[in-house]
């Protein structure tokens, strides 16, 4: 009982926390989730099959909206592929630039938002089933600018003009196991520093 009082008084306090953090605070946390990201980014294994590594800066980008909110977890990926998109070597393999993996990284910010929002507005989400949900739809919203660019990146660079089941078979389905694992992992993580109540913003 007393673990469970303690627990909820942490998830409570977490949410009160970063409400009434000042702008230089959140903007420090917000640094914080990018060099988190880029730390996770270069936890990758490459695919012989296709330009696009398994990576584990995902569980990053999922994290962000639910952590530090709707503006400051887009904030958070926009720097961070802002970064990378200028060269800097932030993103897997310490690399930068229009590579491949551009689309689903400027896809990181409309899904860290999308967290954010559903998450501090809707308090029926912060549950394991919801939230889960969530986190699946967050990774639609970076799958489809990433196949979009992906297609294009082929294109110019690659093996030449790849169709939608190609596009799908380099783009998408090696990874769907891996994204519903750190969806689920994601979640969890979540659950902890969240708490079921009114709905918060910021």
């Amino acid at each position: 009982m007393y673990t469970i009082t303690a627990v909820n008084k942490f998830r409570y306090g977490y949410f009160n926390w970063r409400m009434s953090l000042s702008i230089p605070a959140k903007v420090t946390l917000m640094a914080a989730m990018v060099g988190l990201t880029v730390a996770m980014a270069q936890v990758r294994i490459p695919l012989p099959f296709t330009p696009v590594p398994l990576t584990g800066q995902v569980l990053a980008v999922l994290l962000a909206g639910v952590l530090l909110g709707k503006w400051w977890g887009g904030a958070s990926m926009a720097l961070y592929a802002g970064l990378g998109l200028a060269g800097i070597p932030v993103f897997a393999g310490l690399t930068g630039g229009l590579g491949a993996t551009a689309g689903y990284i400027v896809g990181f910010i409309p899904a860290a938002l999308f967290l954010g929002y559903m998450v501090d507005r809707y308090p029926r989400t912060r549950s394991l089933l919801p939230m889960a949900g969530l986190m699946l739809v967050a990774t639609m919203l970076y799958y489809i600018p990433g196949v979009a660019w992906l297609s294009i990146w082929m294109n110019a660079f690659g093996a030449g003009s790849t169709g939608f089941a190609g596009l799908m078979a380099i783009g998408v389905v090696p990874f769907i196991i891996g994204d519903i694992i750190k969806a689920l992992a994601s979640a969890l993580i979540a659950l902890s520093v969240t708490r079921k109540g009114n709905s918060q913003t910021g």
